[in-house]
């Protein structure tokens, strides 16, 4: 686990300061200057979504189990789902020791659940952010939260080799 970890949190650290700090303070400063908007509550939890989508992939394989054959099955579509969009709460009730039966194997590592979790982020950026009307700046600030959280995610495909 340590292993895994220091590996996933190199590359973070690399994008990180190479590419958000930058991208951010551009952000933050171009919003203020061109559109009169403060940002940088949406740059904060943008931030927050690229570091957590970065280990987001791995969260789920802390409910990978085998059955009494030693074969591995997986969850429904919508258990799936639901370890992939709310992983913190997940592995919130397993250290509160809450324990679900689920049996699922590591399907996170494909870009099917990059997609999903990317329209995942759109609606959150749309609930976070978005009031009527929209402007160039409201929009910018809904589609940021999932640019930086698929930046976090396929940073973390880069790292095992996925792509």
């Amino acid at each position: 686990m340590r292993k895994e970890t220091s590996e996933h949190f190199r590359l973070l650290r690399i994008v990180f300061i190479w590419i958000f700090v930058p991208a951010s303070l551009f952000y933050v400063v171009a919003s203020m200057w061109y559109l009169g908007q403060n940002t940088i509550d949406s740059m904060l939890w943008g931030i927050i979504v690229f570091i957590y989508s970065n280990f987001l992939p791995d969260l789920p394989s802390i409910y990978r189990k085998r059955n009494r054959r030693n074969k591995t099955q997986n969850l429904a579509w919508y258990g799936s789902l639901a370890l992939l969009y709310f992983a913190p709460i997940f592995v919130w009730l397993m250290f509160s020791g809450i324990k679900l039966k689920w049996i699922t194997t590591e399907s996170f590592h494909d870009f099917k659940s990059v997609a999903l979790y990317g329209a995942f982020l759109v609606l959150c950026g749309f609930l976070l952010f978005g009031d009527f009307p929209f402007s160039i700046g409201k929009i910018t600030e809904i589609f940021l939260l999932s640019l930086y959280g698929l930046t976090g995610y396929l940073t973390h495909l880069k790292v095992n080799k996925v792509w």
